[in-house]
């Protein structure tokens, strides 16, 4: 494993029951850059995530290595890849919807607050500065928000525990195509401040335009891999996901 190298992934395949979700997957993330996984509905790229961080339904399980920081943590229970940096915004945000904007974001930062790390909370105004909507919102119930806010405080919430590898599923996934900019906007900042994204999406054009790699997942196999710019161009890509439906979507 290079010495840039956070995350490489290599024959990961997973199942629920006797259903393959997962076909042996491969990829590499390296520190500081922006991976995309793209595919359509079903195609196994929550799955892949899931299967990353550990958090598989129990129906499922997975099989392959996953290797992060240089460290094999296959066998690592969510809560222990947590804590080496790993992060998982899943689609579904799984916010608490009665609890403020505030407190979601404090408990994003629990496990810090725990180990008694030093300057835990400052994280906050970080996040604040990034998402300013948040600040405005931070006593206002998270289940009141407009999806896009959403969206932006489960992103928060999750950089709230200063991961080194922040994974991503389906962000755009609901909302207008002008929040869906600003969603993009906000990746692409991260990626300045040293934070590896992992980013599954259905919105390929999007995906491509803010990736520096990307794959192509189809009915749970890598099907193309490559530099993202090279991935907008390939006819395979622009006929099956760059085409009209694309366009519309941003």
């Amino acid at each position: 494993m290079s010495a840039e190298e956070l995350l490489r992934v290599e024959g990961l395949s997973a199942r629920y029951g006797k259903v393959a979700a997962l076909g042996a997957t491969s990829l590499s993330v390296t520190a500081g850059s922006i991976v995309t996984v793209i595919g359509a509905n079903g195609a196994g790229k929550s799955t892949l995530l899931n299967a990353i961080m550990g958090a598989l339904p129990s129906s499922g399980q997975a099989l392959g290595s996953v290797r992060y920081a240089g460290q094999d943590v296959s066998t690592w229970p969510v809560e222990r890849r947590v804590g080496a940096g790993m992060s998982l915004v899943p689609e579904k945000r799984e916010l608490f919807a009665t609890m403020s904007v505030e407190d979601n974001l404090l408990l994003g930062g629990f496990r810090r607050y725990r180990a008694r790390e030093a300057g835990w909370r400052g994280t906050l105004t970080e996040v604040y500065e990034l998402f300013p909507r948040l600040r405005e919102r931070r006593a206002q119930q998270a289940g009141t928000l407009s999806g896009g806010e959403r969206q932006m405080l489960a992103v928060g919430r999750a950089l709230m525990a200063r991961p080194r590898l922040l994974m991503l599923d389906e962000p755009s996934l609901g909302l207008a195509p002008r929040i869906v900019r600003e969603i993009f906007h906000i990746i692409a900042q991260l990626r300045q401040s040293g934070v590896a994204i992992l980013l599954v999406e259905q919105n390929a054009r999007a995906a491509l335009q803010v990736a520096d790699q990307g794959y192509v997942l189809e009915t749970g196999e890598v099907v193309l891999a490559g530099p993202a710019h090279e991935l907008a161009d390939n006819p395979r890509v622009v006929e099956s996901y760059l085409g009209l439906g694309g366009a519309k979507e941003n």
